[in-house]
């Protein structure tokens, strides 16, 4: 069902040229995730047990409501130009056609990666501090956890500073991606591209 209201979402937007219509498509899409979700925090509370399948949609939840709308206006922007070059129209607004010239300003850009690395960061370090706050009796025990990564290696939240087994996966996936894009964000600074 969330497939086909991104489907419907696309054909109303892109071809029938309703916007306004098309956003319901989004909205039920998103409602739609967090009716998952919320039936993935249901069989948590019975089971106890989070699956791989409700971890990556409450994932997808966070992303969806904070870096994903960037990325989305993105995408949308690119997908109105594409389609606008097939049905012969010109789908961009001056605003949109603005956006994207100042989004090939090597300078903005890295101010603009530079800034949501911070944001990350910040983000990371106080979810990090409350999952291993779950896990951990006393700030010493953190340290020892935070000066010496072994308990990575093993795999599983036994002897590492997260609660559980769940969160252990999420605090590792989290810091993996975390890594990633934090250098990506700041090559943008290191290695600035040159404008054409």
């Amino acid at each position: 069902m969330s497939l086909i209201s991104l489907i419907f979402f696309g054909v109303f937007r892109y071809f029938f040229d309703k916007l306004k219509f098309s956003i319901t498509f989004i909205i039920l899409f998103l409602v739609l995730l967090l009716t998952e979700a919320s039936l993935g925090l249901l069989i948590y509370k019975q089971t106890g047990k989070f699956s791989s399948f409700q971890i990556i949609i409450t994932i997808f939840l966070i992303y969806a409501f904070t870096f994903g709308i960037v990325d989305f206006l993105r995408l949308d922007r690119w997908m109105r130009k594409q389609i606008g070059k097939i049905r012969g129209i010109d789908l961009l607004t001056e605003k949109d056609l603005n956006i994207m010239d100042r989004n090939k300003n090597p300078k903005y850009l890295a101010k603009k990666y530079r800034i949501s690395s911070i944001v990350h960061l910040a983000v990371f370090v106080v979810g990090q501090t409350i999952f291993i706050s779950l896990g951990t009796d006393s700030i010493s025990e953190a340290q020892e956890y935070l000066t010496d990564f072994s308990w990575v290696e093993a795999g599983n939240a036994k002897n590492s500073p997260y609660p559980n087994d769940t969160i252990f996966a999420i605090g590792v996936v989290w810091g993996i991606v975390f890594i990633i894009d934090f250098i990506y964000s700041w090559s943008y600074t290191i290695f600035p591209k040159i404008e054409d």
